[in-house]
């Protein structure tokens, strides 16, 4: 099971906590789990760690333009870019 590595910036801090228990229900559809955390330097930077099990679905949830717009940056004030790592081959 990868792990990935998702940042980005928040409009609102507080707006984007309130909805943790959407992203829980919208990421376990493909993770088993999640932490979020917050820059130190910068509160609108956060960070997720993501236990995926679908990669496939995860694609498909961060590819749909209806959940990215009206869920993630209208209703959480995600901000783009939203950069995304993933573990590196070696």
């Amino acid at each position: 099971m990868p792990t990935v590595i998702i940042r980005h910036k928040v409009g609102n801090i507080d707006t984007w906590l309130k909805g943790h228990k959407d992203r829980s229900e919208l990421f376990s559809k493909f993770a088993s789990g999640f932490q979020t955390f917050q820059d130190t330097d910068d509160p609108t930077s956060v960070v997720l760690v993501v236990d995926v099990f679908d990669m496939d679905g995860m694609q498909a949830v961060m590819g749909n333009p209806e959940i990215m717009e009206k869920v993630a940056k209208e209703k959480h004030t995600v901000l783009e870019p939203i950069t995304v790592s993933m573990p590196a081959t070696v």
